[in-house]
């Protein structure tokens, strides 16, 4: 089997309300755009990835197809040195390898997950919000995610008055006792939407000892600069608060760096942003080996939230990351490009059972919606 082709579609989604990611201050969203890549094969199997975000446009089409058209998708060992020549050139590339596994997955008639030795048991699910919201409104929240059968939920720290956000994560608490609580900074990378500043060591310190006083905290994300190792480290000798970071380091030798230096207690790389799925199980392995948590994450498209639960599903994850936050970021919104998306059951998702991703495409919108790039 040899690819013969790489078809790339640009796609901008018409989101049905603003949203205003924590992560972008003072930005306010209201278009989902995505880069889906169709890589067709002289088999007449094709396998799907994308890139989401602003990531999407930067492309690296005629690179990927210099290094790709004419390879068999399927010796993906071999496909892994190709695309590490790819991240030498600049946009990363890892992403392309969910698309070898949905295709040596369709080929066989296995998800993606059987083929890596899991099972489609539900994997427990937080519910991951999006935006700095004030105690009402985030209360509101809350209450509709606990009634779907969530127990534990993310809350966004990133106020230019952290007191703020700490009287958010009071007024959960103090409502829901028993709920698990995660608390993102969005300080792991810079955006180049003004607002929002960086935190010194000592303003992680000090919410980290509110976050105690709080209790029952997941963990701290991305307190400080993804690269900044001896700064968690430090944060992570004096408090109890589990340490939690990777979405968007590039590469194993990163998360290496997160054990090797007890920097984390919870590893999170993203199989489209980070590593691809071999290494993304790698990095699982190196978690387990050391007696960390591995909780991906997945805030992506549809096929990214896809490819994140397939390798969660042959994995031993701690959580499934399962980004909602109505009406901005809703399940269309957030899986627009398939037929039918991604939910969760009970406060847990299933991973999909159809060979390869699982996942079927709403291809007329997609033909409907897309700049086609030739």
């Amino acid at each position: 089997m040899e690819i013969t082709d790489i078809n790339s579609y640009h796609i901008d989604y018409e989101m049905d309300a603003p949203f205003e990611p924590s992560w972008y201050p003072g930005f306010e969203q209201h278009v989902h755009k995505v880069q889906l890549y169709e890589i067709e094969t002289d088999a007449g199997i094709s396998g799907i990835t994308s890139v989401t975000g602003d990531a999407s446009r930067a492309d690296s089409l005629d690179l990927a197809r210099e290094y790709l058209v004419g390879k068999d998708p399927r010796h993906i060992e071999q496909r892994l040195d190709d695309l590490a020549s790819l991240n030498s050139y600049g946009p990363r590339p890892w992403h392309f390898e969910i698309a070898f596994w949905d295709i040596k997955g369709k080929e066989v008639g296995k998800p993606i997950h059987e083929l890596l030795g899991g099972d489609s048991d539900p994997i427990p699910a937080y519910a991951s919000s999006g935006e700095l919201r004030p105690p009402e409104e985030r209360l509101a929240y809350v209450d509709d995610r606990v009634e779907e059968g969530f127990e534990a939920v993310k809350l966004r720290f990133h106020s230019d008055d952290m007191e703020d956000d700490l009287e958010v994560a009071r007024a959960v608490r103090e409502e829901y006792p028993d709920l698990t609580l995660m608390v993102d900074l969005n300080m792991g990378w810079s955006v180049s939407h003004p607002g929002g500043g960086t935190w010194t060591f000592d303003d992680a310190l000090s919410v980290a000892r509110e976050l105690e006083a709080i209790g029952n905290i997941g963990w701290l994300e991305e307190p400080f600069d993804q690269l900044n190792y001896d700064a968690l480290a430090r944060l992570r000798q004096q408090t109890d608060i589990p340490l939690a970071g990777g979405e968007f380091n590039n590469g194993v030798h990163h998360f290496r760096e997160f054990v090797d230096r007890d920097a984390l207690d919870v590893l999170q790389p993203d199989v489209m942003l980070s590593a691809g799925i071999l290494k993304t199980k790698l990095i699982a392995g190196l978690a387990d080996m050391h007696g960390l948590q591995f909780a991906p994450h997945t805030w992506n498209d549809g096929i990214g939230f896809a490819a994140n639960v397939q390798v969660l599903a042959c994995t031993n994850p701690s959580w499934c990351e399962y980004p909602i936050e109505p009406p901005g970021w809703s399940l269309q919104t957030r899986d627009f490009l398939l037929e039918e998306p991604l939910t969760a059951a009970d406060g847990a998702v299933a991973p999909p059972t159809e060979p390869g991703l699982g996942i079927e495409l709403d291809w007329d919108l997609v033909h409907e919606l897309a700049d086609e790039t030739a």
